[in-house]
Formats: structure tokens, C-alpha cells, sequence
């Protein structure tokens, strides 16, 4: 159930503060988990497609590492196992002083099925019937070429979520993940509420409960990203 909290698309905090604008510590009373959901750094590539970060998205990785370092105890880090996320999410850990990163493929990225590793401007060029299935407004339809629906990322990436938070009531984790599927997260926390395109190496904070009750405290932050920059374009928040 979401909480009828005001947002914005990026939030302001001092250089000192971490992502809750207090070096933040979170309340062991409370019945929930906070979760700080990190999109990845730049790559040339996204949808499933196993590339690494660019030199700008681990110039970003390193600056979402120092900004995280300032917030109190972090007690786990979680990733998408493809490997643009894990680098993020190792350069963070060790920032962070957590020993080991935890990769659940069910914070992957969508797969964009025959759209794989396609330029967003050429799907159309590249196979029309998987470009109409993406650009179709129904959340059932899948890609031709193995691709998921909206409702199935929406499914996988939201059960992981719950899944993490039910092992971390009143603890503060960490996790990288990607584009799409952070919006599927913000869907399920704010139904009510849109926010166009995530970018790269920007933070989000969601409290989950362990009754499945989810709230959205900030979105897309990215104002740790002054030296590297961000992308704000595109599916996903970049142009790929």
C-alpha cells in the first residue's frame, strides 16, 4: 500500500547526507525493510544483453559508493547478476564495507527478446513485428524472440523485492538493478504516480514491510552525479 508522500524526479540533499537527507538511520522498531534501489552506471547497451559499464558509468559507480558511504549501517547489498550491475554493486560494497554481494537474476533487466542489443531508433528497421509487440500498450504482450511482457518483469522483479525485505525488517539493504525494472518497482509502491525514465547510477529508496505493504520515499535521485553526469533519455533512461 503506498503511502500518499510528495516526490519529485530528482531530490536535493546536502554532499554530506546519504540518500534520506540525514545520514539516515532507520528505526529497528519498525516493521519494515529500507530498500535503496541503485540503477546501474552507462553502458553502451541494455535490455539482457551482458555488457559492462562504460568508463562514465564507473566514474558514476564510484560516485554512488561514496555517497552511500556517508549512510549508516548498510546491512546487505543485492544485484541483477548481469555484469553491468554487479561491478556497480562491488565497487559499492566495497565503499561500504559489506564482504559480499548477493546476485538474484530476478532483478535482471526486461528482456527485450529479437530487440536484444538493437538501437532504440532501429527496432523498427530490425524486426517490425518485435518493434510493434515493445511499442504495443498492453502489459501482456510479450517480444518475439524469448522477450517478457510488462506483467512478468512487473512479476519476477517484485517478488524479489518482498522476498529481500521479509529477510531484512529493520535493517537498511542496498539494491542494483536496472531501468525497466525500477519503474516496475515505483509501479508496485506508487501506482498512482509516473515518473519518465530512470538514469543511470541514480537512487531510489522504497520501505517494504514484511506484510507486503510498500511505500516510495525518493525517486531517481541523482544529485550525488554532479562531476560524472547522467543520461535522460530513452527507454529505460538511456539511448540503447
Amino acid at each position: 500500500m503506498a503511502d500518499s508522500i510528495s516526490r519529485t524526479c530528482a531530490l536535493t540533499h546536502s554532499k554530506s547526507d546519504g540518500p534520506d537527507g540525514n545520514c539516515g538511520s532507520i528505526e529497528t522498531t519498525r516493521k519494515y525493510a529500507e530498500i535503496i534501489v541503485v540503477r546501474h552506471g552507462e553502458t553502451e547497451w541494455n535490455g539482457q544483453a551482458d555488457v559492462e559499464l562504460n568508463d562514465v558509468g564507473r566514474q558514476q559507480a564510484v560516485a554512488v559508493a561514496d555517497w552511500l558511504s556517508r549512510e549508516s549501517k548498510i546491512s546487505a547489498i543485492y544485484s541483477s547478476d548481469l555484469k553491468r550491475a554487479f561491478d556497480a554493486a562491488e565497487t559499492i560494497a566495497k565503499s561500504c564495507g559489506v564482504l559480499e554481494v548477493a546476485k538474484d537474476p530476478d532483478l535482471r533487466e526486461r528482456h527485450l527478446g529479437h530487440l536484444q542489443g538493437v538501437p532504440f531508433d532501429e527496432t523498427d528497421k530490425v524486426n517490425l513485428e518485435a518493434h510493434k509487440a515493445f511499442k504495443s500498450g498492453r502489459d501482456d504482450q510479450e517480444i518475439p524472440g524469448g522477450g517478457e511482457s510488462r506483467i512478468q518483469l512487473y512479476q519476477h522483479c517484485t517478488s524479489a523485492l518482498q522476498r529481500i525485505a521479509k529477510k531484512h525488517i529493520g535493517e537498511r539493504v542496498v539494491i542494483i538493478s536496472h531501468g525497466a525494472t525500477i519503474e516496475a518497482l515505483d509501479r508496485r509502491a506508487y501506482p498512482y504516480w509516473q515518473c519518465r525514465g530512470v538514469p543511470n547510477a541514480s537512487v531510489s529508496v522504497f520501505h517494504v514491510s514484511n506484510e507486503d505493504e510498500w511505500s516510495s520515499k525518493s525517486w531517481a535521485d541523482v544529485s550525488h552525479l554532479n562531476q560524472t553526469g547522467f543520461l535522460p533519455l530513452g527507454f529505460g533512461g538511456d539511448e540503447n
